[in-house]
């Protein structure tokens, strides 16, 4: 067994068996082999003789729950998985569990309580592509289901226009987006953050096309969404942004210093604000504000380049270096296009720009 030679092992221990068959943990070890050779009806026999000689032996109740999934029969498996999930120590064994439950909830209809179980899982697992790659569909699933099942109460409601509207800018069918956002307006005019969604697919298009017309119609709706709601951090950000990107760095710093001023921990405020103050007369007052960013959000990587570049305007080389050592241990493992805002914001990110090759 410990060297992987399963069929060998398994020959050994039935000769066991046939010797002392009264053992329940020659059974037990049995049914683990077995599993592993995926003879899941033999493993589940085995399980029921062990279990028959000593109840309450411990893993057992996991290992028949993990069988009997692996032959279909979710509704024996899950109460099993469930205590194998909830109770066991044994990380491997749990993590299986947890697997099995994803796929048992999901063939009973059981939907919620997959997403509640995959919710756990990358809680536990945060880095395991396996566990990732399930939560991953379940999560689609439940999303998909769950505006089918708006499709059918509310066809032509207002939530169903805007979510039809995210999916066409997810997909960047913009014209479709667009028509859709319009149509939202055109039944709640006044509706919070409908104009902030046009911009952002305006601003889409324009990445893609290069259009000013685009980059021009973004504006007037980051504008209307200002107008309907002042608060709107987000778009008064990409109001920021635009400006600095358009070449009128006066406006651009104006907005994101006011930004920053509503909300202080506004992070891509504070980087926007930063590279703004180092393409100024003074870009050592970049500082304190790429300071606060990176003590927000010490992973972004573009906060620390920045920072560097205002170090060194100010003459702080040991501060300098510290911060391009933080980039380049970040630049260097983050992919390529995979840098991203907080996730709870749908913003334009800040981006590097060109590096010095030294």
């Amino acid at each position: 067994m410990a060297q992987g030679q399963m069929e060998a092992a398994k020959s050994s221990f039935e000769r066991l068996v046939a010797l002392e068959p009264s053992i329940a943990e020659v059974h037990a070890t049995l049914a683990a082999i077995d599993f592993k050779l995926k003879a899941y009806d033999e493993a589940v026999r085995e399980i029921g003789v062990a279990e028959k000689l000593k109840p309450g032996l411990p893993r057992l109740d996991s290992l028949l729950g993990l069988s009997l999934a692996e032959l279909g029969r979710f509704h024996d498996a899950i109460p099993k998985l469930e205590k194998g999930f909830k109770q066991t120590t044994d990380a491997p064994t749990r993590r299986m569990c947890g697997l099995q439950l994803l796929r048992g909830y999901t063939n009973l209809g059981r939907d919620s309580d997959a997403v509640q179980t995959a919710l756990e899982l990358q809680k536990l697992y945060p880095r395991d592509p396996e566990v990732l790659y399930h939560t991953g569909r379940i999560f689609g699933n439940y999303t998909y289901l769950t505006m089918e099942q708006l499709q059918n109460v509310a066809p032509d409601s207002v939530w169903m226009l805007q979510a039809r509207g995210e999916a066409n800018e997810s997909q960047k069918n913009y014209d479709a987006a667009i028509d859709a956002f319009n149509h939202v307006l055109s039944l709640e005019p006044d509706r919070p953050g409908i104009h902030y969604r046009l911009g952002r697919v305006y601003l889409a298009r324009f990445t893609e096309n290069r259009n000013p017309a685009d980059r021009d119609a973004a504006t007037r709706e980051f504008d209307a969404e200002l107008e309907k709601n002042p608060r709107n951090g987000n778009a008064l950000y990409e109001l920021a942004n635009l400006a600095a990107q358009s070449g009128d760095p006066s406006k651009a710093r104006a907005g994101f210093e006011a930004l920053v001023k509503q909300i202080p921990d506004f992070e891509e405020a504070l980087v926007g604000l930063g590279g703004v103050l180092l393409d100024g007369s003074a870009p050592q007052e970049a500082v304190a504000p790429l300071q606060r960013a990176t003590h927000i959000r010490p992973q972004d990587e573009v906060a620390w380049y920045r920072l560097a570049q205002a170090e060194r305007a100010a003459g702080n080389r040991e501060e300098q270096q510290r911060a391009l050592e933080a980039f380049r241990k970040l630049h260097h493992s983050t992919p390529v296009g995979m840098r991203r805002p907080d996730e709870d914001q749908d913003i334009t990110p800040q981006q590097l720009g060109s590096l010095p090759e030294n």
